[in-house]
């Protein structure tokens, strides 16, 4: 496709960009909301399973359909895509509890991890290495923009109406992206004498599964210790196991291992788990700091994180541009990851809304700068003919770093919330309720529980019900939450800032090489001569 006209690329970038905008509008618009969504339908234990079971599914579809599209191209997955994305979208808004929220948000990762793993290949597809630079920043953006509107506009609705809308408002857009896609999107030839690795793909998807099961439940539904989190961990080892004789038969492998022998492509997905796992876990917490421990709305908590966006998108935009000027990419990332351990360190300390704000303003700037190098790193590395499975790699280490991230930051979160209640308990003797009237020490109860401190307008009314004489008692447990919420959110940024620290250790050891001018390797006469730049022997098993 890099020899289509330049109109026709920016056509075809245009409907891309409304596949990948209806993806992540959603996603921003439900994540000042989840905390609100969680106190009305129950279940605060099971948190992090909405963003888990997500990032599990998104996970998978993404590394699957890498290899699938080197094959059959991107269009039909770009287009399957957006139909699984909007039926789980559909279904989220008709979850009556929690476990109805967590099955169908899974439905729209797959769908969101098929449109990204697609639309990110379809990047390359168009554009040398040399001008991906400026359409990477572009695609940041994109994301930043939805994360600029997304926050306060998704805190809006579930201030002012059905939660519900949150997940169908956008569903329109969805059949726009539809359309455009496939009446813009070329269609490409099946890629002849490659077989599909069902074997491969088996049991790389089972490794996925056990260990994240094993990293999301370990520390909450079981001990670290327990045979059901030793047994999940020993299943994905053994899986794992079989992966890896899978592949070193496969004709056509889904993840090609010797891939992983050119040094560019290791470190950088090593990087993109350690980013994904220090951000993405500490950052879905932020909500818990704004809204529980501040006391502010959903609609003013978006308001909070609209910073971080803006200043991302400005930035990713710069950054492209000066990449595709200057064929240099490294220097941006060493400048990018220090500011953002800077922002995720802020957060450890903030202590007014204030501080948040100016957290978000420097982790975003960090973020832009920094951000897009790493998917330039490993598309340059590599031949238009793994383009695909290649970015999908990359996507796959981010994905499963967020997804544990994720877990060990609940983990985290969970045992430090716990801890910090019994000492606030014992510090302050308790709070003595046996001579109250029955009625109302059960209701003081539920200020015993942080899931309240989420749900400000029923703590409120709460607090209008019971009599003048226990609203002292009221004040000092609902101060008692939050200064354990709060100082356990300091344990999980402080956690997220070391993760992202190792990380930027890891930078300095990327191999550097110039962003080419055209997606036909230097020395071949076509683009499937060369399997690997920077690889001293081919690419395949």
């Amino acid at each position: 496709m890099e020899d289509l006209s330049h109109k026709r690329k920016l056509t075809i970038m245009i409907a891309i960009i409304v596949a990948m905008f209806f993806s992540a509008i959603n996603q921003t618009l439900v994540g000042t909301a989840m905390p609100r969504i969680i106190a009305i339908l129950g279940g605060m234990d099971h948190y992090t399973w909405v963003i888990t079971i997500y990032m599990l599914t998104s996970t998978i579809a993404t590394i699957l359909v890498g290899k699938l599209s080197d094959i059959y191209g991107r269009k039909p997955f770009i287009l399957a895509g957006i139909v699984f994305f909007m039926i789980g979208a559909f279904l989220c808004g008709l979850s009556e509890n929690i476990f109805q929220l967590i099955a169908y948000r899974g439905i729209q990762g797959l769908g969101a991890g098929i449109i990204m793993a697609s639309a990110f290949t379809a990047v390359g597809d168009l554009f040398a290495p040399r001008e991906r630079g400026k359409w990477t920043g572009v695609m940041m953006a994109v994301f930043g923009f939805s994360s600029v509107i997304g926050p306060a506009l998704g805190g809006w609705l579930v201030d002012h109406m059905a939660w519900k809308w949150l997940f169908w408002l956008f569903l329109p857009l969805g059949l726009v992206a539809f359309a455009m896609i496939l009446v813009l999107f070329p269609k490409t030839e099946r890629r002849l004498g490659e077989k599909i690795d069902y074997l491969g793909s088996l049991f790389l998807s089972l490794t996925i599964v056990a260990v994240l099961l094993g990293f999301s439940w370990a520390g909450t539904e079981y001990a670290w210790s327990s045979p059901q989190i030793l047994g999940l961990f020993g299943a994905g080892l053994v899986f794992l196991l079989l992966f890896l004789l899978a592949e070193t038969k496969a004709q056509s492998p889904v993840l090609p291992l010797s891939l992983f022998r050119n040094d560019i492509v290791t470190i950088s997905n090593v990087i993109g788990f350690l980013m994904n796992a220090g951000m993405m876990g500490a950052l879905i917490y932020l909500p818990f700091f704004v809204q529980g421990v501040e006391g502010i709305s959903p609609t003013y908590s978006g308001y909070v994180t609209m910073p971080m966006s803006i200043s991302m998108v400005i930035f990713s935009a710069i950054v492209g541009r000066r990449i595709t000027k200057t064929g240099k990419y490294k220097r941006y990332a060493l400048i990018g990851m220090p500011i953002m351990v800077a922002g995720m360190l802020i957060m450890a300390f903030m202590n007014s809304v204030w501080l948040a704000v100016i957290a978000m303003i420097v982790f975003g700037l960090g973020l832009g700068v920094g951000m897009p190098v790493f998917s330039l790193t490993v598309q340059n590395a590599v031949s238009p003919a793994q383009l695909g499975v290649a970015t999908a790699s990359s996507q796959l280490f981010r994905n499963l770093g967020g997804t544990i991230g994720i877990a060990v930051m609940g983990t985290l979160m969970a045992t430090s919330l716990k801890n910090n209640m019994k000492e606030a308990a014992a510090s302050s003797g308790g709070f003595d309720m046996s001579k109250l009237d029955p009625k109302v020490a059960e209701q003081l109860a539920a200020f015993q529980n942080p899931e309240m401190l989420l749900d400000q307008p029923r703590l409120e009314q709460l607090k209008e019900t019971l009599p003048a004489n226990v609203q002292p008692v009221i004040t000092q447990m609902v101060d008692t939450l939050k200064d354990a919420l709060s100082h356990s959110l300091t344990t999980v940024f402080l956690a997220g800032t070391a993760t992202l620290a190792i990380a930027f250790v890891l930078t300095f050891f990327i191999r550097e090489i110039p962003l080419r001018t055209s997606n036909k390797l230097p020395g071949t006469g076509s683009e499937a001569e060369q399997k690997t730049v920077g690889v001293p022997e081919p690419v395949g098993n």
